[in-house]
Formats: C-alpha cells, structure tokens, sequence
C-alpha cells in the first residue's frame, strides 16, 4: 500500500512559479512510475506528467513542456512538479499518482492540491 499526499498548491498570478510536492510513504518510490495529473472544475481528469522509477525518464503533455519540470528525491521519498511561467489554463486540482511502470495503470491516488493562476 502506497500513500500519497500533495502539498505545495496555492494562488499565484499569471507568469508565476509554483513547486508542488507530493510524499510517499508505505513503499519506496523508485519502485514506482510517479504521476502528476490535473482536473479543472467541468472537465476531464488529465494527464500532466510522468517520470519512471526504473530510468528516471520522464514524459509531459504538450501544453507544459518546456514550462513544468518533474524530479524525485528517493531520500526524501517524495516527486516534485516545478512550474514556471503559469497560465490561468493550468487552474486545477492537482493529483499524484503511482503505477508499477509508466505504461501500466494506476494503482494509488494522492488527494490533490488545488493551483489557482490568476490573470
């Protein structure tokens, strides 16, 4: 069993950064493939970003590459989610999640960290 719990969410103005964090505890990290996803109120759960336990490589959507960077640090058992340059389209709830491998499907749910850009 897998806990997850975000923090790091907050108001923040158009071009702003933000770091969210989100803890594991019960398993070992690297043993995991870490997510992060976002749902904004109306819409679809979405996929944000991704990094492997195995490799450390790590996947984004188009929409925030170049903007939001994904890192762990396994002393710390935790993955992080820098964001730079926000947008007030990237309002949302924020979730980390965990799954055996990046391609595989998730296992364990964080109860996200609410990230509101204004403009």
């Amino acid at each position: 069993q897998v806990q997850l719990v975000e923090s790091g969410g907050g108001l923040v103005q158009a071009g702003g950064s933000l770091r969210l964090a989100c803890a594991a505890s019960g398993r070992t990290l690297s043993d995991y493939a870490m997510h992060w996803f976002r749902q904004a109120p109306g819409k679809e759960r979405e996929f944000v970003a991704a990094i492997s336990g195995s490799d450390t490589s790590t996947y984004y959507r188009g929409s925030v590459r170049g903007r939001f960077t994904i890192s762990t640090d396994n002393a710390k058992n935790t993955v992080y989610l820098q964001m730079n340059s926000l947008k007030p389209e990237d309002t949302a709830v924020y979730l980390c999640a965990a799954s055996r491998s990046i391609e595989t499907h998730i296992e364990y749910w964080g109860q996200g960290t609410q990230v509101t850009v204004s403009s």
